[in-house]
């Protein structure tokens, strides 16, 4: 899924999210989003799919359709969804 577009991690107090917005700085996203705890990036798409693979295993759809979803919509940001848990 390899494009141009460079894409942020964000996360905060009670989401990550994924941004395709061109920030130039942490403090710019951390202007953006109030409740701002980290970010990284800007990274390539194949890139951040690769590290939502690893470090979240449980998004649901997947790191690779949340990803596309965020490039094929109108939405510059998107927060990740999960699987929910199973009772048990």
């Amino acid at each position: 899924m390899t494009t141009d577009v460079l894409l942020h991690i964000i996360h905060t107090d009670n989401d990550v999210l994924l941004s395709r917005e061109p920030y130039t700085s942490w403090r710019e996203i951390q202007d953006a989003f109030p409740a701002y705890k980290a970010s990284l990036g800007p990274w390539c798409v194949d890139d951040v799919t690769d590290y939502l693979q690893q470090e979240y295993p449980d998004l649901q759809p997947s790191a690779h359709e949340q990803v596309a979803m965020l490039l094929s919509g109108v939405e510059t940001v998107r927060a990740l969804s999960w699987r929910l848990p199973t009772a048990g």
